[in-house]
């Protein structure tokens, strides 16, 4: 795409901070989003977000006269579809997956729910609500463990999780999860490789294998340099390579998905996958997993961000517009 095209996008306004405990992470994603999309010639501004109240958000977009948002937010508000409901009120067009989607990915829960007619192969689990605590020697009895996974429902980054072998494990990994959700996951624990498979659009990216330091792919494995090694391409067979991807496409649909997003796998031993989470705002650095997916498929930092906005652009030109009629 050339500069000429790319000021063809409208103005973009870049959304980034937030008040989640991903702000952070998000502001280094804005930042890069921006950078990418000034060198690619776009017309881009910064928009900081410190709150969640939709009225500065608004105002601060109608000030700089964006025309398209590209949401670089982590975490509750702006990937649980808080921020999209607002910019669909006030038919702002915006990069990536609807309110709907997003509020249904953002919760593990309701994830599972929404696929299980997809026929996507889960972990086993039990899903505790607040005031359950679980029986410890039971669960692993059903489940097959230890250890076992434990995780609140509604976290991003990995935040809350924990793999637990025994009883104090156990009910202090709960006490946390509680802390950050009012209901937690307690997975089995499937021994296997990490993978990652980013969809752009109708395309199945190639997948990228996550090989963590640590115990789990865990936050400080996501964040602090040289705590995990990547493949891109994962070195699995090409058959589990196409049933994960099959799978991703899959699942993009049926979660009703849009423009991007980031499905999370542990393939088994036998080359078996299971189906972790959808990620609807991943990273986006230019060493994040979607844009090192992309990557391998031919596509720079920028020309990825041009190309979310021209799917957005798209599909918004039609569904805005007649909203606006």
């Amino acid at each position: 795409m050339t500069h000429s095209m790319a000021k063809q996008m409208g103005r973009v306004g870049v959304l980034m901070g937030g008040p989640s405990s991903e702000r952070e992470i998000s502001m280094k994603s804005g930042k890069a989003v921006v950078s990418a999309l000034e060198e690619a010639g776009c017309d881009v501004v910064k928009i900081v977000i410190d709150s969640t109240e939709e009225e500065p958000l608004i105002r601060a977009i109608r000030n700089e006269a964006v025309e398209i948002a590209f949401i670089a937010l982590h975490g509750a508000f702006g990937e649980d579809g808080t921020v999209q409901k607002m910019l669909e009120m006030h038919h702002i067009p915006y990069t990536g997956s609807g309110s709907r989607a997003s509020h249904l990915a953002m919760n593990k829960v309701l994830t599972f729910r929404q696929l299980r007619e997809e026929g996507l192969p889960f972990p086993a689990h039990v899903i505790l609500t607040q005031g359950e605590k679980g029986d410890f020697p039971q669960l692993a009895g059903d489940l097959k463990g230890p250890p076992l996974v434990v995780k609140p429902a509604a976290q991003g980054s990995s935040i809350g999780i924990n793999i637990v072998s025994d009883p104090p494990q156990y009910e202090e990994a709960v006490r946390q999860a509680f802390e950050l959700d009012d209901e937690v996951l307690v997975e089995a624990y499937v021994p296997g490789k990490e993978i990652t498979s980013g969809v752009l659009g109708e395309e199945a990216l190639p997948l990228v294998e996550i090989r963590p330091r640590t115990a789990f792919f865990d936050f400080q494995a996501k964040y602090q340099p040289g705590m995990t090694d990547y493949i891109v391409p994962a070195e699995i067979s090409p058959d589990a390579a196409r049933h994960i991807q099959e799978l991703s496409l899959r699942a993009f649909r049926g979660m009703g998905c849009q423009d991007f997003a980031r499905m999370d796998f542990i393939l088994g031993p036998d080359d078996r996958p299971f189906f972790l989470e959808v990620n609807t705002i991943p990273g986006f650095t230019a060493t994040s997993l979607l844009p090192m997916a992309a990557r391998e498929a031919g596509y720079s930092f920028s020309e990825l961000c041009l190309q979310i906005l021209v799917l957005s652009q798209k599909r918004n030109k039609v569904v805005f517009s007649t909203k606006n009629m």
